[in-house]
């Protein structure tokens, strides 16, 4: 699952994926309103085992919803295809609806710091909705 912020600057993501290209469509889909934004990538970098890239998103990430991320080749886009286009023309005619998916992730937004690894840091999902206090003999919450 991927990590993302609900800023309105470039986010990197880091990924595995079945092919490595500097070239593709990205699709979010949010899975509690189920709209779908499509992304063209063309600054992807290979980064040693991970490929890299940086993409803004518009409209901005919804906190607290959950996205599934499809990357894909399109090869409606003309010369965009990996294929040999002049021996299948079925890839780049205009009823062709075939794409080749290379991945496919899950994406939380939250803007809570999360660091795991070196903080011990986790998801809290009541951060911030109240807060406890020990007294002498009384514990109680204030919502």
């Amino acid at each position: 699952m991927i990590i993302l912020t609900t800023s309105a600057t470039a986010q990197n993501l880091l990924i595995i994926p079945r092919t490595y290209i500097s070239k593709f469509t990205m699709e979010i889909r949010d899975d509690s309103t189920n709209v779908i934004v499509d992304y063209l990538i063309t600054n992807a970098t290979v980064s040693g085992n991970y490929l890299s890239f940086s993409n803004i998103f518009s409209p901005k990430l919804v906190e607290n919803h959950f996205y599934d991320l499809y990357l894909y080749l399109d090869y409606n886009f003309w010369n965009s295809n990996n294929s040999f286009w002049n021996l299948y023309d079925i890839f780049w005619q205009k009823d062709s609806d075939y794409k080749e998916d290379f991945y496919r992730d899950k994406i939380f937004c939250t803007d809570q710091d999360i660091d795991q690894l070196n903080d011990n840091d986790y998801y809290q999902l009541n951060e911030g909705q109240y807060t406890s206090y020990n007294g002498s003999n009384n514990d109680y919450i204030v919502l």
